[in-house]
């Protein structure tokens, strides 16, 4: 018996928030829901500084679930702003192994 559970998609997690989430999170609006991501990216913070691996994935899994809830509220599709975004390679010079400067963004 296999006791993992199937890999999600971006785009099947963006529904799966959408679908559980999502009447509460549009009464609640883009500027109440940042400042619980802002929360969760705090807690992220201090599991990365101070949690087991445990904690941590937990805390990165709460500010992924937020980062999609905004998204949702705001219409926008995860999966096709990452492919427009970097599907061709880097933002910055364009390679799939960035070389960019360190000093620089990305």
């Amino acid at each position: 018996m296999n006791d993992q559970q199937p890999s999600v998609t971006l785009a099947e997690f963006q529904r799966l928030i959408r679908k559980m989430y999502h009447e509460k999170d549009a009464a609640r609006g883009v500027d109440g829901t940042f400042m619980w991501l802002v929360e969760e990216v705090g807690e992220l913070a201090a599991a990365l500084r101070e949690g087991t691996p445990e904690e941590q994935a937990e805390e990165f899994a709460d500010v992924l679930a937020w980062l999609v809830t905004i998204a949702n509220i705001a219409g926008i599709d995860l999966t096709e702003a990452v492919k427009q975004k970097y599907g061709s390679g880097c933002p910055g010079c364009g390679n799939f192994i960035c070389n960019c400067p360190d000093a620089g963004k990305p």
